[in-house]
């Protein structure tokens, strides 16, 4: 079995999650997201506890096969093995998704980035994102629905939102207007990023 995919998703309290077909709904103090799984994926909801599983019909025909195999007195394949590898592959895809939007909801997610250089700024005007980067104009980035942003300090800036793949995405976008350069490490980098550091030509 995949070692990811079998795994339930316990449901915190304050946070509600339902089932309809396909389509898994969570909603919490962060926000409210959801997720639509492949047809090869069933999800279920039981005791506050939400798992994904293979559709039954697959995982009847993975335990057929290592039943045939057994009758042949060959090497016993492992259920995932066995199982359809398509549906393999999303098992455990499906489950880290779900895992990701139910804790997305109830905690939110976050993303640090730092400014360094001189003159280098950050503030904030209204909603939008205002940033002093060394070129001749400000850049104004607007935060797209279900992000927040924030600059607490001048050379800092927080990305928060429920959706971790648009929190990553949103600060991949702001780390790109300035990354940082490997001879001074000026620029844009995620808090704790390593910028390895060239040496310049001498003299």
């Amino acid at each position: 079995m995949s070692r990811i995919g079998k795994l339930p998703i316990e449901v915190p309290n304050g946070t509600t999650v339902s089932v309809e077909g396909q389509t898994i709904k969570a909603k919490g103090s962060k926000g409210e997201l959801s997720l639509v799984l492949s047809e090869l994926i069933t999800p279920k909801l039981e005791n506050n506890e939400l798992t994904v599983s293979p559709r039954e019909d697959l995982v009847q025909a993975a335990n057929d096969r290592i039943e045939a195999e057994k009758a042949r007195g060959r090497r016993l394949p492992t259920f995932a093995e066995a199982l359809d590898s398509k549906a393999r592959t999303q098992w455990g895809t499906a489950r880290a998704r779900a895992a990701n939007m139910v804790e997305g909801v109830s905690n939110g997610y976050s993303k640090t980035l730092e400014l360094v250089g001189v003159g280098y700024r950050a503030q904030m005007q209204g909603t939008d994102l205002k940033l002093a980067l060394g070129f001749s104009h400000d850049v104004i980035f607007k935060a797209p629905d279900g992000i927040k942003l924030e600059a607490p300090k001048p050379t800092e800036i927080i990305v928060s939102g429920a959706d971790k793949q648009s929190v990553g995405q949103v600060a991949a976008e702001l780390r790109e207007f300035r990354p940082p350069e490997p001879y001074k490490g000026k620029g844009i980098r995620y808090q704790g990023e390593y910028v390895r550091r060239k040496e310049g030509k001498k003299k």
